[in-house]
């Protein structure tokens, strides 16, 4: 989170934690609001994204793009209810960038 958080104040953008997981088991799911009235959605990659020379990387894939703020909503209750551990970090980029390692 810290690294995210330099990369996007750093670029102009705007990072904050809208929910917090679990510490040691959360998932963590990245909101871009675009300041257009869309988002985009972020979430781990698949773990067949991951290889032996890059185990422990931190992976996303998007998941939802350009969609509205009731559509978000509804995607980020539908992970919660399949993983309340889960973490939310928004972060409000008027280019959308996601400043995440992305496959």
């Amino acid at each position: 989170m810290a690294v995210l958080r330099r990369r996007a104040e750093a670029a102009g953008a705007y990072v904050s934690i809208a929910r917090r997981g679990a510490e040691e088991a959360g998932a963590i799911f990245v909101s871009v609001d675009r300041r257009d009235g869309r988002f985009d959605l972020y979430g781990p990659a698949p773990q067949m994204a991951f290889d032996e020379a890059r185990p422990s990387d931190r992976l996303f894939t998007q998941v939802a793009h350009a969609v509205t703020d009731e559509e978000l909503r509804f995607r980020i209750e539908r992970e919660l209810r399949f993983d309340p551990d889960v973490w939310v970090i928004d972060i409000e980029d008027r280019q959308g960038r996601s400043f995440l390692d992305v496959i």
